[in-house]
C-alpha cells in the first residue's frame, strides 16, 4: 500500500509536469504567434505612412475638407481677372497654392485607407460653403464689389474650415490628419484677420 500510495505520487507528479510543460509550450507558442500578428499590422502600418491609424473623424474630415478646398481655389480662380485690389489677388493666390496640394494630400489618404473620394460634397454639410446663389454673384461682380464680396465669402468660408479642422484635432486619430487640421486652423485664422482688416478699409 505504501508502495503503490508513492507510484500514485510519482504518477500524478509526472502528470502534472507533463500538463504544466504542455501548457508551458502552448503559452510560449502563443506568445509566439502573438508576436507574429502584432509584429506584421506594425510593419504594414510602417510602410503604409500617411495612412497608419485612422477613425471615422479622419475619413470625414477628408472628404468634407477636400471639395470645401476646392471651392475656395474657384473662388481664388476669379480673382486675377475680377479684383481690383493687390492684396486680394496676392492672398487669392496664396489660398490656392496652399489649398491644392492640401487638397491632392488628402485624397491620397482617402485612396490609401480604402474610402472614397467626395463627388458633389459627399453629402455631408459642410460649415461656410458658399451656395450656387453666392458663387455666381462672385462671379458677376468686378473691381472694388468684387473684392468686398470675395472677402466676405472667404471669412465665412475659413471660419467654416478652422471649425471643420478643430472637430478633426479634437476628434481624429490619424496623426497626419490631425497636423493638417492645426495648419490649416493655424494659416486661415491669419488670412481671417488679413480679410477682415482688407474689409475694414475697402
Amino acid at each position: 500500500m505504501r508502495i503503490n500510495r508513492k507510484m500514485s505520487v510519482a504518477v500524478a507528479a509526472g502528470a502534472l509536469a507533463l500538463v504544466t510543460a504542455c501548457g508551458g509550450n502552448s503559452d510560449s507558442m502563443a506568445g509566439r504567434e502573438g508576436m507574429g500578428s502584432s509584429s506584421a499590422p506594425a510593419a504594414t502600418t510602417a510602410g503604409a505612412q500617411p495612412a497608419g491609424t485612422f477613425n471615422d473623424a479622419d475619413v470625414m474630415f477628408a472628404q468634407m475638407m477636400i471639395p470645401h478646398h476646392e471651392q475656395a481655389v474657384e473662388m481664388a480662380d476669379l480673382a486675377p481677372a475680377r479684383a481690383a485690389d493687390p492684396e486680394i489677388k496676392e492672398l487669392a493666390a496664396k489660398i490656392k497654392a496652399a489649398q491644392d496640394p492640401e487638397i491632392q494630400t488628402m485624397k491620397g489618404w482617402l485612396t490609401e485607407w480604402g474610402k472614397p473620394s467626395p463627388e458633389g460634397g459627399m453629402g455631408h454639410e459642410m460649415p461656410g460653403v458658399m451656395s450656387e446663389e453666392d458663387m455666381t454673384k462672385l462671379k458677376a461682380a468686378k473691381g472694388t464689389e468684387f473684392d468686398k464680396l470675395f472677402a466676405q465669402q472667404m471669412i465665412a468660408h475659413h471660419n467654416g474650415a478652422i471649425e471643420m479642422a478643430r472637430t478633426e484635432q479634437a476628434n481624429g486619430s490619424n496623426p497626419q490628419a490631425k497636423e493638417l487640421a492645426t495648419t490649416i486652423e493655424t494659416t486661415q485664422q491669419v488670412e481671417v484677420e488679413q480679410l477682415q482688416k482688407i474689409l475694414d478699409r475697402l
